[in-house]
């Protein structure tokens, strides 16, 4: 089977986006398939690499987003596909790549699209009241467009179901279990930052207003207000920063800004030598730096609005509300004795291996290529009765 993934806003950088990418096309590839990737770049690339064929499309900045890219020329794209001549396309974004669905229609192409956001979520946080209705009307419209609607979570998920899409399937993804590791503990990591006396706490993550940093630093103070001597490492760019920044200083908070952490080895020991993790995005609807946290042997303070719960299961917490709520949460959590809850959040993260993410994802491209031979059979007999 060739698998032809498309994708907009991948971080040049890093990104869960952008890992999960690689690790499903690598897969892929493992399983005997044919994985080709199309994303936008500055300018046009065709290479081949360990999660197999990448093709790099000009796609021109979004303002504002910390460099983002997209993929806007409809024609070129549709070009591009015809000539790769996919069995099945993988559509990883909502809003700009819709338009796939009805592409791959038209071609006989099965389609399936991965769901990497909340409309719900989203609308919530920053559309109008009618956000629910909107987003219902856009969520039938995708699934009537595609074969197959892939969701990481049952979260996720909740919004196709309310909605009776029959053709969702829900398929966790997955973290790089020797990559992050407890093994990658590092006293000299932790004395960095803080001293034995401290609580090292850890935010990583995009800065941005969806993922609300805030609530982290909020978190701080309040612990700090409590005579808990916490710090902060800020591991990750966006948008606010510098706003994050000069309100960490004006407040007299302990808190470091690292920016983006290029060394993967590096990221890794500081995931494993921090006491415990803070992911306060409310929208997010799998959370890999969590999982990769849990994975590390670190605990996780995660939003109740989220998907987060479903992920971190019993080896961290939910928090309901804003700073003071994790503040609350990090303290039960530390009164947990370390070695159990590191314990506790290794064994959790075990339970997502790639290799079943990549399993899921194959099945559901398998039954979206079944679906669209059904229907393109059942279209011409209707044609030539």
């Amino acid at each position: 089977m060739r698998i032809v993934r498309v994708a907009n806003f991948v971080a040049p950088r890093s990104g869960g986006l952008k890992t999960a990418l690689r690790h499903l096309g690598a897969g892929y590839l493992a399983a005997g398939h044919e994985s080709v990737l199309v994303i936008p770049g500055p300018e046009f690339r065709d290479e081949q690499t360990p999660q197999g064929r990448v093709v790099t499309l000009p796609g021109p900045l979004v303002p504002g987003v910390g460099g983002y890219r997209v993929l806007l020329e409809r024609r070129r794209l549709a070009t591009m596909l015809r000539t790769l001549r996919p069995d099945s396309i993988e559509i990883s974004d909502r809003t700009t790549l819709r338009w796939l669905g009805r592409w791959a229609r038209r071609e006989g192409v099965a389609s399936m699209m991965v769901s990497h956001e909340s409309l719900d979520g989203l609308l919530r946080l920053f559309g109008p009241a009618s956000g629910r209705r909107i987003g219902d009307v856009l969520n039938r419209r995708t699934a009537q467009e595609h074969d197959r609607i892939v969701c990481t979570t049952q979260w996720a998920a909740n919004e196709f179901e309310r909605i009776g899409v029959p053709n969702v399937v829900r398929v966790p993804l997955g973290v790089d279990l020797d990559r992050f590791s407890p093994s990658r503990h590092s006293p000299s990591m932790r004395a960095r930052w803080a001293t034995p006396d401290d609580v090292l706490l850890l935010h990583c993550g995009r800065l941005s207003p969806e993922k609300k940093p805030r609530r982290s630093l909020a978190a701080v103070e309040a612990l700090r207000q409590a005579g808990v001597r916490a710090v902060l490492v800020v591991a990750g760019a966006g948008p606010l920063r510098q706003a994050l920044q000069d309100e960490a200083a004006e407040r007299g908070l302990p808190v470091r800004f690292l920016g983006h952490v290029s060394d993967p080895a590096e990221l890794a020991s500081l995931q494993a030598s921090v006491d415990v993790a803070i992911a306060p995005g409310p929208v997010e609807t799998f959370g890999l730096a969590a999982l990769e946290t849990l994975a590390a042997g670190t605990p996780v303070v995660v939003s109740a609005e989220s998907a987060l719960p479903e992920v971190i299961g019993t080896a961290g917490r939910a928090a309901a509300g804003e700073g003071p709520a994790y503040a609350e949460a990090v303290l039960s959590l530390l009164a947990v004795p370390e070695d159990e809850r590191r314990a506790r959040a290794r064994a959790q993260a075990e339970k997502f291996p790639w290799s079943a993410s990549v399993a899921g994802f194959l099945a559901a491209h398998e039954a979206a290529v079944g679906m669209r031979r059904f229907r393109t059979a059942t279209d011409r007999a209707q044609r030539h009765p």
